[in-house]
């Protein structure tokens, strides 16, 4: 009952969001985070950008899930599958075909929408845990299937694929990691500002307004199957952008990368960054990337003990998640200055 009540949390307050939406914050938290992704390759060691790379992937993960999720209220416990088909996707492509990298970000996306459309047709008679349960039972066969003989010479079976991280275009004075983390960000951008129009557009609206009321949707008109399967898809193409950037960043695919564990790690990313936000996808990629290394760093016999501690305190503290957590602050902030200005 607590996890659907966190999962059904909806959208911030009007005065909250007329806070954050003052032209002075928006231009600030712009002017700063271009600063701060410009800099980053160029101050920090190879290591840390290719760690600060794997959690915008996951972010963009995360965001998949939340369009479906948090805008649609389906639930999934599924979406390792399409990371895994995206990055697999890829990874054929390139080691299989010689295919350019470039071209395997749009065909992985076709590839995951479809497998996601066509899996949210036959999910629509299912609602909640019945869905949940649903994507779980695809999450835990995917892997098995990428082991199988009868695709063992496109998968690479238990091996997996190795394949060689593509390195920076036009002579740019970058290497590999580098390269790869400009990359992921420009498609990281261009994954949001979608996202962002997506959610503000009548689309948006139509998928809100399936999640809060369906029955009231359809008696306006409102296709409730067709959008349902459609953000299936799109929840699923999202995904698999993410797996095929993650394929190109960690130079290797293998069934074994995409078990159940990480479709619970993009779920509580999910819950972690704020369900309904689209900014707070970014914490959610960073707490999945970072935190269960800050565990095993405490305890590596216990790191699941104090992986599930740092979780719980989160949510104590957080419990409309990182985004919300934000909304309040700036909220405040704005509040106080209106005060004192009388």
């Amino acid at each position: 009952m607590m996890l659907r009540r966190t999962i059904e949390t909806r959208g911030p307050p009007a005065a909250e969001v007329a806070g954050m939406a003052t032209p002075a914050w928006r231009v600030i938290v712009f002017v700063l985070g271009i600063v701060v992704l410009a800099t980053i390759p160029f101050v920090l060691k190879n290591f840390y950008i290719f760690q600060i790379t794997l959690a915008v992937i996951y972010a963009i993960a995360i965001l998949g899930l939340n369009l479906l999720t948090g805008f649609n209220g389906q639930f999934s416990l599924g979406h390792s599958a399409f990371y895994a088909i995206g990055a697999y996707t890829a990874a054929i492509m390139m080691d299989g075909f010689d295919i350019s990298y470039i071209w395997t970000l749009p065909a992985a996306a076709m590839v995951c929408f479809v497998f996601g459309f066509l899996f949210g047709l036959p999910a629509l008679r299912l609602e909640n845990i019945y869905l949940a349960l649903a994507t779980f039972a695809l999450a835990i066969a995917i892997p098995q299937v990428l082991k199988s003989s009868l695709v063992e010479h496109w998968t690479g079976g238990v091996q997996g694929i190795s394949i060689i991280k593509p390195d920076a275009p036009f002579g740019l004075p970058l290497n590999s990691d580098q390269w790869l983390y400009v990359y992921t960000i420009l498609v990281a951008v261009v994954m949001y500002v979608g996202a962002h129009n997506l959610v503000k557009s009548r689309t948006g609206r139509a998928l809100i307004a399936i999640r809060d009321h369906p029955i009231a949707a359809s008696a306006m008109g409102i296709n409730v199957s067709l959008y349902k399967s459609l953000t299936f898809g799109v929840s699923a193409l999202y995904t698999g952008v993410a797996g095929a950037l993650g394929a190109l960043a960690i130079s290797f695919v293998a069934p074994d990368s995409f078990t159940f564990q990480l479709a619970v790690a993009l779920f509580v990313g999910l819950v972690v960054g704020g369900v309904a936000s689209i900014s707070g996808t970014l914490f959610g990629g960073l707490f999945v990337l970072f935190v269960p290394n800050i565990a095993e760093h405490f305890s590596k016999g216990l790191a699941g003990a104090v992986y599930g501690v740092i979780l719980l305190l989160v949510i104590y503290l957080m419990p409309t998640g990182a985004a919300g957590l934000v909304r309040l602050i700036v909220s405040r902030l704005v509040q106080q200055g209106r005060a004192s200005g009388r």
